[in-house]
């Protein structure tokens, strides 16, 4: 029985350990093994809940220790890839005409700083903020209220990999704009913390009546990652969004 227990808290330490594993990566600049130590942590975060409802083995450690490893996972990473791509792409003269002494570069204790990339840190206050609001609201429990850390983290995580694996001049253009990265940092700063009710992926049952919301999105969402990769991802939390907005049932 008490091994029962922990087996859901124990895939939840196993999203602790990715998330942890995908920020050293992030540091350095791997963003796309870090990506991978995060979907893998976002797989484990879906799985532990699941596994916690299925062995009736919820609990208070559980839910605190799910926030704490989602901080992580989808707090902390997404924070540090959003500050190392305003970083990277404001210490380049081909995409930066930001001259302030606010943007510059200078170096502390051999740490290069960019200050003005620290604003990319905003997405892991809010992630917080977000996570800690979630633990005290009781209405949520069949829907979301603001974008979940998890979907917002793939918005974030796809900027480097749509750079990576698909490297369309256009599309670099605008995500290797530092305006459009501060631009977006505020926007999930927003999205993570505003009072829109989004419907949650939660199955009770498979029946298509009570989940034809679900069923839709799964779809279109499969679709658009099929033809446009990774670079469909903004448009399948956009999807979402839209689809929550025109649901009536949460």
């Amino acid at each position: 029985m008490v091994l029962k227990r922990f087996i859901p808290n124990f895939i939840t330490l196993l999203n602790m350990l990715c998330g942890s594993i995908a920020a050293v990566f992030a540091v350095h600049n791997n963003f796309v093994v870090a990506a991978f130590f995060v979907f893998l942590g976002i797989f484990f975060d879906f799985f532990d809940g699941l596994l916690a409802r299925k062995l009736n083995v919820q609990s208070e450690l559980g839910l605190q220790l799910d926030s704490l490893a989602d901080m992580i996972t989808s707090g902390l990473v997404p924070g540090i890839i959003m500050f190392k791509l305003i970083a990277l792409v404001s210490d380049q003269p081909d995409f930066s005409q930001w001259s302030h002494e606010w943007n510059s570069v200078f170096h502390w204790n051999g740490l290069k700083l960019v200050p003005l990339a620290l604003i990319g840190l905003c997405i892991t206050l809010a992630s917080g903020f977000r996570l800690a609001k979630f633990n005290i609201d009781e209405d949520q429990q069949t829907y979301f209220k603001g974008l979940p850390t998890p979907a917002n983290t793939l918005l974030i995580l796809s900027l480097p990999l749509i750079i990576e694996f698909q490297n369309n001049d256009f599309i670099n253009a605008i995500v290797l704009n530092q305006w459009f990265l501060i631009g977006i940092t505020f926007l999930s700063c927003y999205l993570l913390n505003s009072n829109i009710k989004l419907f949650a992926l939660k199955f009770k049952d498979f029946s298509f009546k009570g989940n034809a919301i679900r069923y839709l999105f799964i779809l279109l969402s499969m679709v658009l990652l099929i033809v446009l990769q990774f670079a469909g991802i903004p448009l399948v939390i956009l999807l979402y969004i839209i689809l929550s907005l025109l649901n009536k049932k949460h």
